[in-house]
């Protein structure tokens, strides 16, 4: 048994690092358990072959879907989780998500606190995330007591067209909230950030921010290639008495007061699941027979739209957003979703998703191209789950909400043709692509409903918190990341007051 810190966090995505941030000052010892490595240049990181086609940063496991076919996710097993490959798009959820609402595929229901209760929280992470946005330009913004912290990634030449021709069409482009230093990302390389490994080289994840202000202290510490494989409750069940680590092939255990979660939403489930014993034959955290359930994955699509007589020279793209179908279709009927610029993509990234076409046409193609990337909300459902299977994960994921997707493309091909792109051409994404894995350990206001108390406190457990993208009770339609660092800001502050109860203080 490893000596016992006051505090195990398992993972450093959004919401292990995050929480240990808010939790560093305490002076508890707090020890991180990562499964992954730190990224360090020099690997092709700003390889579009390396990353797209070798899939080099890829974790090279294999899960199976609900018919028993294997599949290889797209998930990043590294020191700040799957943060260092994302865009870095920083997007508070609306307020009009923390309420039920219709959509096509059903109803998205209501968070057991409203918007207000997390909006502090959100513009304390805003200031740890270094956020570039703007307010006033996006009607959907949901109220702020705090500005932006910083101003917004500037628009290049052929974006700033691109903002005025939809303009033009009456609606209301914005700039997207960044996490990202653009004069730093680029004095390493130009290329585009969305997609590609951060190397601590200007985006503003998980490592790069809240690990970075945790690792400050003293008193906390990280462990890499420690994978955790299970929780053990003590005999009556009301607390976590150890966490089983496997870490250069031996496994160990590792005892703590409190212990936080957050390996992200099929991760999380599973250890929770794998982690059943007599007292709990369904799993921690799992007398609800919540645990696994309400598996939400976005609804996401690419779109280029074309213009064989324009070159779109824009390097990293990716500063532009729309939500003019977000709260409704625009028309007064019911949402259907986000709308945003991808990374500037090129001819390889086409030909790792077109094998037969030529590449020298896809690259005519790409440097023609404006590229978006659309996502609908994903609904919860309880038979659409993460299980385990021995050492197999499975997950039995059905889309929901697919109507508004498809609504949503529909408009976008049109908005697009009206702005004077001639050739217009979708994709969806796959179950390969982690479009924001949410919602499989949920929070809630009633213990036979939900895995967690809303402040992610597992009901059955004193000591366990899940603190990642799976207490998400709903996807909403926007990135998750900064929702769930403010949820993790969040539990840190109910954890900080049991933690300063434990010193007397």
């Amino acid at each position: 048994m490893t000596p016992s810190p006051d505090i195990v966090v398992i993972g450093s995505g959004m919401g292990g690092a995050t929480v240990a941030a808010g939790l560093a000052d305490t002076g508890a010892s707090i020890l991180i358990l990562e499964r992954g490595e730190r990224l360090e240049p020099g690997n092709g990181e700003r390889s579009t072959r390396a990353i797209f086609v070798e899939n080099r940063f890829r974790t090279r496991e294999q899960w199976r879907d609900g018919n028993g076919r294997p599949f290889n996710p797209g998930n990043f097993y590294f020191v700040g989780g799957n943060s260092k490959m994302y865009g870095a798009a920083l997007f508070r959820f609306r307020r009009e998500d923390f309420e039920a609402r219709e959509h096509p595929g059903g109803v998205s229901p209501a968070w057991p606190f409203p918007y207000r209760e997390l909006e502090p929280w959100y513009g304390r992470v805003e200031a740890l995330y270094r956020v570039r946005g703007r307010l006033g330009e996006d009607p959907t913004e949901p109220p702020h007591s705090t500005p932006y912290p910083h101003p917004p990634v500037p628009d290049e030449p052929a974006i700033a067209d691109v903002r005025e021709r939809l303009k033009r069409q009456g609606l209301h482009p914005f700039s997207l909230p960044l996490g990202v230093d653009v004069d730093r990302w680029l004095a390493g390389g130009r290329t585009p950030w969305d997609g590609h490994p951060d190397t601590r080289s200007g985006k503003m994840d998980a490592e790069t921010c809240a690990l970075a202000a945790a690792l400050a202290h003293d008193n906390v510490r990280i462990e890499t290639g420690a994978k955790v494989e299970r929780l053990e409750a003590a005999p009556g069940g009301r607390r976590i008495a150890s966490v089983h680590v496997r870490q250069a092939g031996a496994p160990r255990k590792v005892a703590a007061g409190i212990v936080v979660l957050s390996a992200g939403a099929v991760n999380s489930a599973a250890i929770l699941l794998r982690s059943a014993d007599g007292a709990n034959p369904a799993g921690l955290a799992n007398g609800s027979d919540q645990v696994g359930r309400h598996f939400m994955n976005h609804n996401c699509s690419a779109m280029l739209a074309i213009d064989p007589r324009r070159r779109n020279d824009a390097v990293y793209q990716k500063t532009l957003g729309l939500n003019d179908f977000y709260l409704s279709d625009g028309a007064g009927g019911p949402p259907l979703g986000n709308v945003q610029l991808l990374g500037k993509i090129d001819g390889t990234i086409l030909k790792a998703n077109l094998p037969w076409c030529p590449k020298p046409a896809l690259d005519w193609t790409a440097r023609r191209s404006v590229d978006w990337y659309l996502m609908s909300e994903d609904l919860p459902d309880p038979d659409s789950r993460v299980r385990v299977d021995g050492e197999d994960i499975v997950l039995d994921w059905t889309r929901a909400n697919l109507e508004a997707h498809e609504r949503l493309t529909a408009i976008m091909r049109g908005v697009l043709k009206a702005c004077g792109y001639p050739v217009v051409l979708a994709k969806p994404f796959d179950r390969r692509t982690p479009s924001h894995q949410c919602g499989t350990v949920r929070i809630g206001d009633d213990p036979s409903r939900s895995a967690l108390d809303p402040h992610c406190k597992a009901w059955d457990h004193d000591n366990l918190y899940v603190v990642d993208a799976s207490c998400l009770p709903t996807s909403a339609a926007v990135n998750p990341a900064l929702t769930v660092a403010a949820l993790a800001l969040r539990a840190a502050d109910r954890i900080r007051r049991s933690v300063l109860d434990a010193q007397g203080c």
